[in-house]
């Protein structure tokens, strides 16, 4: 059995301030759902992740990695048709960084409703999607709704985070289309304050809903019921990631019963861990790192 169970793509990156010239990069891997189930692994709390990946170095390291942080692969598919996805990042002012994608035909787009083990996820407490997994293709879209068909039937509470990416939609009223369905889904909506906009229709009908409002804070509001908590002060490095580990902080608190200001502290404390570091998961902290207020 696990807590957590979730899908989506991982992939490869490579960071450069600018590619056309550097001879040092910086080769990571990386993934919403990647990056929240390792900050739940590090917390202590046993994880199952689902996805596609090519034969390739990079389908290699993404496994490695999971199963070093101790996260469940063993149903990850391996695909030997297509690669694993990549994506290149380049750093221009500042922080803001210029990324392209190479993921269409990726192995982590094929991922479809026949990879999803039933028995896996239905024993599991919670589910956990994204809205980027839908965005990748058809199949995708098909997996992420059996999979949520799955645990409604199970009984499995389904976590929904929106991540919206508008790079990965045809348009806007594709996504919006398409990540309000999913967001009706959801027992716990995850969504920053610029994508509550997009899924409107759906908030209403949401039994907890979180919104993340970056160095303003994060709120929740659960049956009615709003509890507020600031953001953790920090320096970034890197807000990449961010998302990924305030869900996997947050989720934690939720599976051990913490008041929801709770819950959204250490959700917080795991955002500020993994933006002080360059990589969306390498900086994420153990339950003995986590600050008092939020163990």
């Amino acid at each position: 059995m696990t807590e957590i169970f979730t899908l989506g793509e991982a992939l490869g990156v490579v960071s450069a301030d600018r590619l056309r010239h550097d001879t040092d990069v910086r080769l990571d891997v990386a993934g919403a759902e990647l990056t929240a189930a390792v900050g739940l692994a590090r917390l202590g709390h046993s994880v199952t992740w689902l996805g596609r990946v090519g034969v390739d170095e990079l389908g290699a390291r993404i496994l490695t990695v999971l199963r070093g942080e101790g996260v469940d692969v063993s149903h990850a598919q391996t695909d030997s048709a297509a690669p694993t996805g990549l994506a290149i990042r380049q750093r221009r002012i500042g922080r803001v960084g210029h990324v392209v994608h190479y993921r269409g035909g990726s192995a982590g787009s094929r991922l479809g409703p026949g990879d999803i083990p039933a028995r896996a996820l239905q024993s599991a407490k919670v589910l956990h999607v994204t809205g980027i997994t839908p965005a990748l293709s058809g199949t995708a879209w098909s997996a992420a709704h059996h999979a949520i068909k799955l645990a409604r039937e199970a009984g499995v509470a389904v976590s929904v985070d929106v991540n919206h990416r508008p790079q990965l939609w045809v348009d806007r009223q594709e996504a919006v289309e398409a990540l309000t369905e999913l967001a009706m889904g959801a027992d716990v909506l995850f969504a920053n304050q610029d994508e509550l906009q997009l899924i409107e229709p759906a908030i209403g009908t949401v039994r907890e809903l979180v919104v993340t409002r970056g160095g303003k804070g994060a709120s929740a509001t659960i049956n009615g019921m709003r509890y507020d908590a600031q953001a953790a002060p920090v320096t970034v490095v890197d807000p990449v990631g961010a998302g990924g580990s305030f869900v996997a902080g947050y989720l934690s608190g939720m599976l051990e019963e913490l008041h929801p200001t709770d819950r959204l502290r250490r959700g917080s404390a795991l955002a500020a861990f993994t933006v002080a570091s360059h990589s969306p998961w390498q900086g994420l902290p153990t339950r003995s790192e986590l600050p008092p207020l939020t163990f």
